[in-house]
């Protein structure tokens, strides 16, 4: 079929696909015509879907986000705002799991949440890894002490304060690097993504957001990222491909703790200007 489709019999004329359609690939002359690609739109459309799902009457298709693939919202599910409110704020880095192994289809149906977050462009370059092998993520760990202790011993650029306390965990048994987590969940972008960095903090933020509903903790492995950072190496060892300059590591595991109430943060700094 043609990238873009109109069923004239459902179309109503109102033009609501071509003026939400981000780029203007989509061209709608007024009442009496029909939308449609514009000279040229082929190139610039985004393939984003807006307007298959803009439209109130079903009356438009596209070849890369067909009709029949874009489910109708079901208003019974949409949240309150003191609902939305308590789910935003439920969110917690999790930093104490159960030992258990976190099962595939639960890693995969985190990572197909997570595709659904927002890309610069539409761009959905977005790539996966995971590590789901608590032995092996041990000796990750150690790697990342091995740099902190080195960073500590030299007296090197980049020590930070809790450094020292880390790697004196670290040689008591306990790890601080990744916490014992079970598995390990890394979002990547190649370099030719723009926004990759952005891109992959959305699509991880989407994971951690849908985790609980798994009975799974998540916690962002900074620790992990400056030794990635700082060590080519341990990037490679560690699967991350060399010309995927974007990358955040997140523990991921079953949580062994529950949280009762809603920790207060500080008030926002807000800058106004109005008319």
């Amino acid at each position: 079929m043609d990238v873009l489709r109109i069923d004239k019999e459902k179309c109503k004329q109102d033009g609501l696909c071509a003026m939400d359609c981000p780029s203007g690939a989509i061209l709608f002359k007024g009442p009496g015509h029909f939308p449609e690609l514009r000279k040229g739109g082929l190139d610039i459309c985004l393939r984003c879907g807006h307007c298959v799902v803009v439209c109130p009457h079903g009356a438009i298709d596209h070849a890369d986000v067909p009709l029949a693939e874009c489910p109708a919202i079901d208003s019974s599910l949409a949240l309150s705002s003191k609902q939305a409110e308590q789910f935003l704020r439920s969110r917690r880095s999790v930093r104490l799991f159960k030992s258990t192994k976190v099962e595939k289809a639960d890693l995969e149906q985190l990572i197909d949440i997570a595709r659904y977050a927002p890309t610069g462009s539409n761009s959905q370059t977005v790539q996966w890894l995971v590590i789901n092998d608590k032995d092996y993520l041990k000796t990750i760990s150690s790697h990342a002490v091995d740099w902190m202790r080195e960073l500590v011993a030299q007296g090197r650029e980049g020590v930070a304060p809790y450094m020292p306390n880390l790697v004196k965990a670290w040689d008591q048994g306990i790890d601080s690097i990744l916490r014992g987590a079970p598995c390990l969940v890394v979002a990547m972008a190649p370099a030719e993504a723009r926004n990759g960095m952005v891109d992959l903090t959305l699509a991880l933020s989407y994971l951690e957001l849908y985790a609980p509903q798994l009975g799974l903790g998540t916690c962002w492995a900074g620790l992990l990222l400056g030794a990635l950072k700082s060590l080519p190496e341990l990037k490679q060892e560690l699967g991350v491909p060399a010309d995927f300059p974007h990358y955040y590591p997140m523990m991921v595991g079953y949580s062994k703790v529950k949280y009762h109430r809603l920790p207060e943060r500080k008030t926002p700094r807000i800058t106004w200007w109005e008319q």
